[in-house]
């Protein structure tokens, strides 16, 4: 039963290269907040006086869960997203949801109001679309580092593998955008 009135949670989760943040961007234009699962690690590393490299972020992403625990990152979250209902939000964007501890954790924390939804798109698009993102831009042989390092190490694929929902993010912007509304309008988003 939800604790909460009317409110709704959609984590999008997907490999690297998916779409995620595209996903996440056009939600966020809508006015729904979000949480930044990413921003936990990076304000963490901007503490510990560390440059934000990928090579950096990874490993220290890696060391901090295991030096606080698998559930470090989505401990804040929640507190995050207890925060934005305090003020009134009811329909908020959970952005960058990795492991099997933390779906678990939300699911625990927020009974009934997180929606999973996966961004899915074959290897050799999310691979040719690393290699052209202007930000940390990543190579072939890097995008299958990235994914095999995520996949065991982070335990990334549990989330992908039960999702709700999946959104097929192999061809334009504007089909994300729509699979993204068909998915929001059946969960009442």
């Amino acid at each position: 039963m939800s604790e909460h009135q009317n409110v709704k949670i959609v984590a999008l989760v997907g490999l690297t290269g998916s779409g995620k943040s595209e996903a996440v961007g056009y939600l966020t234009e809508q006015g729904h907040p979000k949480v930044y699962f990413g921003g936990v690690v990076l304000d963490a590393m901007t503490q510990a006086g560390l440059e934000h490299t990928e090579q950096n972020e990874k490993q220290f992403r890696e060391e901090l869960r295991e030096r606080e625990g698998k559930d470090f990152v989505v401990k804040r979250i929640i507190d995050q997203i207890h925060s934005l209902i305090s003020a009134g939000q009811h329909r908020i964007v959970a952005d960058g949801l990795y492991t099997w501890t933390e779906y678990k954790a939300l699911k625990h924390a927020f009974p009934g109001e997180l929606t999973v939804v996966a961004v899915v798109a074959p290897k050799h698009i999310r691979h040719h679309r690393l290699t052209l993102r202007p930000i940390r831009p990543l190579t072939i042989e890097e995008a299958n580092h990235r994914d095999w390092a995520e996949i065991e190490n982070l335990e990334k694929g549990g989330p992908i593998a039960i999702a709700d929902y999946y959104v097929d993010n192999s061809g334009s912007r504007d089909s994300l955008h729509i699979a993204l509304d068909d998915v929001l309008k059946h969960i009442d988003f």
